[in-house]
């Protein structure tokens, strides 16, 4: 596997970049191929008086690549200039990347948690499955929020296309995964609704095929806001990561995330991954 690591030489980038425990959970999901990418902005010019773009983007690629190659990944660095989301879209399908990493602070104790605009687009556009990774906030010296990436998974379903995309997802992740928390929210406008099966019968299908993966499982079925009632499942169970599918974007024209996968993209308070439709194959 090919995973693209996103970095724009902060404190923040460093440490998701860096932080050795977290290199080994992509090693566990069988990624091999590390490509790092920076972007200059597009209004950002070497000449600038006090900035020193080339020698700083030198010395800090250097680093993330020596600590990378020796957790065993091969590592490719691209520096590029332009709208970063735009070119990290870019740069993930040019190189066929599985996955993509992003740091993203994580809350501020007076104010709602807003992820960054970078890791924000990129929610909104990614062509390949993101992972955001929470760095602390308010600090100069920051940690990851949530070190083991994929050890403690809640997953959410609306059992949709998009949830049931997400949910294959596990046949790569469980091999970093020891514990997992499936959750259906029964919402408002969902009153009423026949189906032909009961929630809790499929949540249970899905945990049948965790358990053959030697991943212990949890089901819960909820009622009340989705987004609200998931973050309330993250808050009192801490897991090192929330999987969610999106609707992603058409062709046409880029739209929003769905109003549930938007909230807890922006909104949770340790690691979101992020499955979208696979429009750009």
């Amino acid at each position: 596997m090919r995973a693209l690591c996103a970095t724009d030489l902060s404190a923040a980038s460093e440490v998701a970049i860096e932080n050795e425990t977290c290199l080994e959970c992509l090693g566990r999901i069988s990624v091999e191929m590390i490509h790092l990418v920076t972007v200059v902005p597009a209004n950002v010019h070497s000449g600038m008086p006090g900035v020193n773009l080339e020698e700083r983007r030198k010395q800090a690629l250097d680093q993330y690549r020596t600590v990378i190659k020796s957790a065993g990944f091969d590592v490719e660095a691209h520096i590029v200039r332009g709208t970063p989301y735009r070119r990290i879209n870019g740069i993930a399908e040019t190189v066929h990347a599985d996955l993509a990493v992003v740091g993203s602070r994580g809350q501020s104790p007076l104010e709602n948690r807003i992820i960054g605009s970078t890791a924000r687009n990129l929610a909104r556009t990614t062509v390949v499955p993101l992972l955001v990774n929470r760095i602390e906030r308010a600090t100069d010296d920051p940690e990851v929020l949530r070190e083991h990436l994929f050890q403690r998974m809640l997953f959410t379903t609306d059992f949709s296309e998009h949830a049931d995309r997400a949910f294959d997802a596990f046949s790569y992740l469980r091999h970093a995964t020891e514990e997992a928390t499936l959750v259906y929210v029964r919402s408002p406008k969902d009153e009423g609704v026949d189906a032909d099966t009961s929630p809790r019968e499929q949540l249970t299908e899905y945990a049948s095929t965790l358990e053959t993966w030697d991943i212990e499982t949890r089901i819960g079925v909820r009622h009340g806001d989705p987004a609200d009632e998931i973050l309330a499942v993250e808050a009192g169970e801490t897991p090192s990561t929330i999987l969610v599918g999106s609707k992603g974007r058409s062709r046409i024209r880029r739209l929003l995330l769905g109003s549930v996968s938007e909230e807890i993209v922006a909104q949770a308070t340790g690691n979101v991954f992020l499955v979208p439709p696979p429009w750009s194959a």
